[in-house]
């Protein structure tokens, strides 16, 4: 039988994950925390979510574990579909002729945005002259990220053509599976990264996609998280978040292109 989360040791974990990632988590959130740390406290053999909580507090690695379980990672390939639409159509005419063409998707999951986003561009572009960073606070997602495999019926989300262009089919001992092309993989860096902290040094990027993460930020939390990315997208680049998302009261440095879709003015 699991032990029961009070409501002391919920605010304990809620101020923890806002802490940590900048997520702020409502009181319906209690049963989530309650179910996804459960494992933890067997793994432990703990009988309470305190003793589990003085743990996380002293010990590094298994903090990045609670933060791991605690963030929200749903996500699939051409998820809102008009975004990748723009990107081919709109954007990559303009940026044709760079020399290299740089990508940020800033809360990556376990992969299949800047995949999405590299099949897109390697079509449109009709070269490999692009580079994605990928990243996430999730360093559990990100291992799957990594191996760019995903279970067969996740290439449903994926155009016809891209699929018969960019994904392997697996046989024998991976059938059912299916493996994103090497020179797709390629063109991907996966980095950890907390946007609710000092950024690394990732250089400046052409677009930077921030999408369904500010929906669990409060909205000085998101003034802070679109000011330091600001500063790493170039004169002119654009800032793609999801369609239930919103900069209003947000920034004033950006100039809205259609609903969703943001530019830094040149």
């Amino acid at each position: 039988m699991l032990p029961m989360l009070s409501d002391k040791e919920f605010h304990g974990f809620r101020q923890l994950i806002f802490d940590e990632a900048g997520i702020h988590m409502s009181d319906v959130k209690k049963p989530l925390v309650s179910g996804r740390l459960a494992k933890r406290l067997a793994h432990h053999g703990l009988n309470s979510y305190g003793e589990y909580f003085k743990i996380v507090s002293q010990d590094a690695k298994e903090r990045q574990m609670s933060v791991d379980l605690l963030t929200t990672n749903e996500t699939f390939f051409f998820r809102e579909p008009k975004h990748f639409e723009f990107l081919a159509d709109t954007i990559a005419p303009e940026l044709a002729r760079q020399q290299q063409v740089r990508v940020w998707s800033g809360a990556c999951s376990s992969g299949e945005e800047p995949y999405t986003l590299a099949m897109t561009l390697a079509d449109a572009l009709g070269h490999w002259r692009f580079e994605i960073l990928a990243s996430d606070i999730s360093t559990r997602v990100l291992e799957t990220a990594r191996k760019g495999m995903y279970p067969l019926e996740d290439a449903a989300d994926i155009p016809k053509p891209y699929r018969n262009a960019y994904c392997l089919k697996g046989i024998g001992r991976q059938e059912g599976w299916m493996l994103l092309d090497k020179a797709i993989r390629d063109s991907i860096r996966f980095e950890q990264i907390n946007l609710n902290a000092t950024l690394p040094d990732v250089g400046v990027f052409d677009v930077i996609f921030l999408r369904n993460v500010m929906i669990y930020f409060s909205v000085e939390t998101k003034r802070q998280v679109v000011s330091r990315l600001m500063s790493k997208l170039r004169p002119g680049g654009y800032f793609i978040i999801s369609h239930s998302e919103s900069l209003h009261g947000v920034t004033e440095s950006l100039q809205m292109v259609k609903p969703s879709i943001y530019r830094k003015p040149a």
